[in-house]
Parts: structure tokens; C-alpha cells; sequence
């Protein structure tokens, strides 16, 4: 799982381009949204496209599970976990 929780971070990184961060500087744990990593909700969307093209999952129109599966990157990796079995 740290594998893929590591992609997952290189992911945010080159698709949001956070040139100032490396993905070791990203906790796994820590929200990516608010006073976390700071995320908005185009950054969401940017990211969740990038999920879908990349791991092909289907996210939920539900916002309430989306936003379950977006609270950090331990959460998305568990998330593409998932779907992979």
C-alpha cells in the first residue's frame, strides 16, 4: 500500500502542479483539503480525472462518499486498492 500511496502523491504533485513540494513532504494521513495539503474542489476535480485515466475507477456521484474517498491520500490509495481486486 505505501507503493501506491506513493504514486498517488507523485499523481497530485504532476497533475496539480505543486513544484514546491515533493511527495515525501505529503502525509498520507493528512487532509488534503482545508488545512491539510490545501486542496480546493477544481483541484478535486482535476485529480479525480487524473484517478480515472490512470487507476480506472468510477467515482461516486454520491458527494458525501467522494468526498470519504478525497480526504487523504492513505484514503485514495485504499480507494484504488479497491478497485484493483
Amino acid at each position: 500500500m505505501q507503493t501506491l500511496e506513493q504514486e498517488i502523491k507523485e499523481l497530485i504533485i504532476e497533475i496539480l502542479e505543486l513544484e514546491d513540494i515533493a511527495a515525501d513532504d505529503i502525509d498520507s494521513a493528512a487532509p488534503l483539503f482545508g488545512e491539510g495539503l490545501g486542496l480546493d474542489s477544481i483541484d478535486a476535480l482535476e485529480l479525480g480525472v487524473a484517478l480515472q485515466k490512470r487507476y480506472g475507477i468510477t467515482l461516486s456521484a454520491n458527494s458525501e462518499e467522494t468526498r470519504k474517498h478525497f480526504a487523504s491520500v492513505r484514503a485514495l490509495a485504499a480507494l484504488v486498492a479497491g478497485h484493483r481486486q
